[in-house]
């Protein structure tokens, strides 16, 4: 890809075999009817053992308020919160709505024989189902008094147990986005407990990015708050942090960060940082009385390290584990070194924050990604293609993007739900 304008971007992709999107057309699972007071936002899928496919959004913006059905008032900013729940028994062709519920940044998942669903009202909140989808438990609050922040991220399965990050916001200064205070909690608990009830997880230490030895950054944060504002007035810089989190687990012997009894987990974050290319990461570990520490994770030199190579960390990304594959679902940076004063119009936030270009990268240790291929690319930098979940379904990738069409609010604030399937997708390996 060229770092021009979108409009030149999408030529050569449309006309150049070699950069041919590996899944442009799509299924849409949800479409906003006001897409400038309803926004679509936080897709999650997961494959059921029977097959099944579940799809979980969430729907936010002013307009939520006029909708039927449960809400939630807490979750982010100042307008309503309602989740929708979706299945498919022919592989992602048709859905049927199942439900709905009234929380966000939700994700679905499979803990023995019982599907959930969790997320945050401000404080966690899971719904159960024992019927693959088709009905649902009451809400079921998981903590009391706290504000909470994710996305729909990966969950990892190993050894009997689940493993998920929800993130915790543990002080109250930051008047605007406050990733600098969160911390990434890891929380586990085993397959065939009841994961609606808060006794059922083990939570790990807090680690607040706000907290930590910035020494060893280089060129974080990329923008200070007046750099933004002298720019363009209309954009905000808010301190650097970490978001989105999702679990690894290195099972290869050979990797320096393998660990052989199986007792650490590792933690791949968006990086905040104003630039683009880079994950935070931490590790969590588990200590003889099954307590789960969060720490940062050392060089073989002894050195921290708090950012890794990533492509697209800077927004939210994806990780999935297919054997000894790890999969990365992330946003294309194409021309972050523009004045932010000379954007397009219809470009969101700063330099860093586009979009509109969903990729696939693969690699055999998560520092090293190759580049499978073009996901899908939105018709211009308003129309997103991005925030996306993806599951494996016997030999196809199914990715589930938060998207826009024309008539979307902002790259931001879409209007769709798309599902884009790669077929065969190993093959992509080289």
């Amino acid at each position: 890809i060229t770092c021009g304008p979108t409009a030149a971007i999408r030529s050569r992709l449309m006309q150049s075999p070699r950069l041919q999107p590996l899944a442009q057309e799509h299924r849409v699972l949800y479409e906003s009817a006001d897409p400038e007071r309803v926004f679509a936002y936080s897709p999650g899928l997961v494959r059921l053992p029977s097959g099944r496919l579940l799809a979980t959004m969430d729907q936010g913006g002013a307009g939520v308020a006029d909708l039927s059905g449960p809400k939630g008032w807490r979750g982010e900013g100042r307008h309503a919160w309602q989740g929708r729940i979706y299945t498919s028994d022919d592989h992602g062709v048709t859905w049927q709505e199942r439900g709905l519920f009234p929380f966000m940044h939700s994700r679905p998942f499979v803990g023995g024989n019982r599907i959930y669903i969790l997320g945050h009202d401000a404080d966690l909140c899971v719904i159960a189902s024992d019927d693959e989808g088709e009905t649902w438990t009451a809400v079921n609050r998981l903590t009391d008094g706290q504000a909470w922040h994710q996305s729909a991220c990966n969950v990892h399965h190993a050894r009997g147990r689940v493993h998920l990050v929800m993130e915790r916001r543990v002080y109250d200064e930051v008047q605007g986005w406050p990733v600098s205070e969160l911390a990434p909690v890891l929380m586990v608990a085993s397959e065939t407990a009841d994961l609606t009830l808060a006794a059922s997880w083990t939570f790990a230490s807090e680690l607040v990015f706000k907290d930590l030895d910035k020494a060893t950054m280089v060129g974080v944060p990329f923008w200070s708050d007046r750099d933004a504002s002298a720019l363009k007035t209309e954009t905000t810089m808010f301190p650097a942090g970490w978001l989105e989190t999702n679990v690894v687990e290195f099972t290869d012997p050979d990797h320096l960060w393998y660990d052989p009894a199986g007792r650490t987990v590792h933690l791949w974050m968006r990086a905040h940082t104003g630039a683009t290319g880079l994950a935070c990461i931490a590790k969590v570990v588990e200590e003889s009385d099954q307590r789960w520490t969060t720490q940062l994770v050392q060089a073989p030199s002894g050195r921290p390290m708090l950012y890794v190579p990533c492509p697209g960390g800077q927004m939210r990304f994806h990780i999935l584990q297919d054997d000894n594959t790890y999969w990365l679902l992330s946003s294309q940076a194409t021309d972050s070194m523009r004045r932010p004063d000379r954007l397009p119009a219809n470009r969101y936030g700063l330099p860093n924050n586009e979009r509109h270009v969903l990729t696939l990268h693969f690699s055999s240790n998560c520092i090293d990604w190759c580049m499978a291929g073009i996901v899908a690319v939105g018709q211009d930098a308003g129309q997103a293609r991005h925030y996306a979940s993806m599951v494996v379904d016997g030999d196809d990738l199914h990715i589930l993007s938060r998207s826009g069409d024309e008539r979307a609010h902002s790259a931001h604030d879409g209007n769709l739900i798309t599902l884009h399937t790669i077929p065969s997708f190993r093959e992509l390996i080289y």
